[in-house]
């Protein structure tokens, strides 16, 4: 009787009325029963550019990575447009440094001219341009400086100079990363004022002071030269006043609303989209992708797997649009094709 008891109460002969694992039993089940799906559609590739012809200046704290000159950028684009990357980020480099950013807005900088280069070979790949001049300032900081303060309403006509001048070189979307108040919609108006009403904006609505910037700052030698951002980028904790400053942005005219960085603030992701009903983007940003890297290299996790979930869980958050210097080679490997 008890050696009956034991084998009726076996696993294998128990009646469990829900098995969710026949939903895992192989890999093409688990493809068609997955909720959230990683897509070469919503994947945008920054790409450093830097003064000068032939220019490839790999960047140490981003294995990988390079600061690329216009030639070259325009290379990149078109081959990650082919591998099926639909668009670009651009970030810039200055000829010279001043207090007033002066060479951001010049139409024959090196952002401007690889937006024209771009633009020529490859018209379909959609070019989004940073609109900031951390890296144009010989402080390093995100706006004007007056009396050791940055001055808001004076970083707005600097911001609106370079909008401009991307939005003449040919840019699809300009994206002001600067998070000084009221930008976007200096922005906006300034472009409908002078024929850009078809340019749109992708704001960096809640961007956050993070430590996770810091291998970008090399990249774009971008490092404060006095004291640190916290003044005009967003506290860490807060989660309420991104969604205000979202609803911000999208009031004052943003196309696509931005969270940056991603990894460390799905939370904030995941907010937003049941808040709101614009497209969010989300920035897979330097610090996030150099640890990976950097673990990888050491053999302490098998990057490919790392890359893909982590890139899956912005999406799982909310996110329609993934900033990544992944981007090529995680499109190549989703079969991502320029011609759908």
């Amino acid at each position: 009787m008890l050696e009956r008891n034991l084998v009726d109460s076996s696993p294998t002969e128990r009646d469990l009325p829900i098995r969710p694992r026949r939903l895992r039993r192989s890999q093409s089940v688990r493809r068609l029963v997955r909720e959230s799906r990683l897509s070469a559609d919503m994947l945008v590739y920054p790409i450093f550019v830097a003064t000068g012809r032939g220019v490839e200046h790999p960047i140490e704290a981003m294995p990988g990575q390079r600061r690329l000159s216009a030639d070259l950028a325009e290379e990149a684009a078109s081959s990650a447009f082919r591998a099926g990357v639909p668009a670009v980020l651009l970030f810039g480099s200055p000829r010279y440094k001043d207090d007033a950013a002066t060479d951001a807005s010049a139409d024959d900088g090196a952002v401007q001219e690889a937006i024209r280069r771009i633009k020529r070979s490859t018209p379909e790949v959609v070019v989004f341009t940073d609109v900031c001049v951390c890296a144009y300032t010989d402080h390093g900081h995100c706006g004007i400086v007056s009396s050791g303060e940055i001055d808001n309403d004076a970083s707005l006509d600097v911001m609106v100079g370079v909008a401009l001048s991307h939005a003449r070189a040919g840019a699809d979307f300009v994206a002001p990363s600067d998070m000084m108040d009221g930008r976007v919609g200096a922005i906006r108006e300034a472009l409908d004022d002078n024929g850009f009403e078809q340019v749109g904006i992708m704001s960096y609505a809640a961007k956050y002071a993070s430590a996770f910037y810091g291998p970008f700052r090399e990249a774009a030698d971008s490092t404060p030269q006095f004291g640190d951002r916290s003044t005009y980028q967003m506290d860490p904790p807060n989660v309420r006043e991104a969604l205000r400053e979202i609803e911000l942005d999208i009031d004052e005219g943003a196309d696509i609303v931005m969270v940056k960085p991603a990894l460390a603030y799905l939370d904030v992701i995941a907010a937003a989209r049941a808040e709101f009903n614009a497209p969010i983007a989300a920035y897979n940003v330097s610090g996030e992708y150099s640890m990976v890297k950097a673990a990888a290299q050491r053999g302490w996790i098998d990057e490919q797997r790392a890359v893909d979930e982590a890139l899956t869980a912005i999406v799982r958050a909310g996110a329609d649009i993934v900033i990544t210097y992944w981007a090529p080679e995680v499109a190549a490997r989703l079969g991502g094709s320029p011609a759908r």
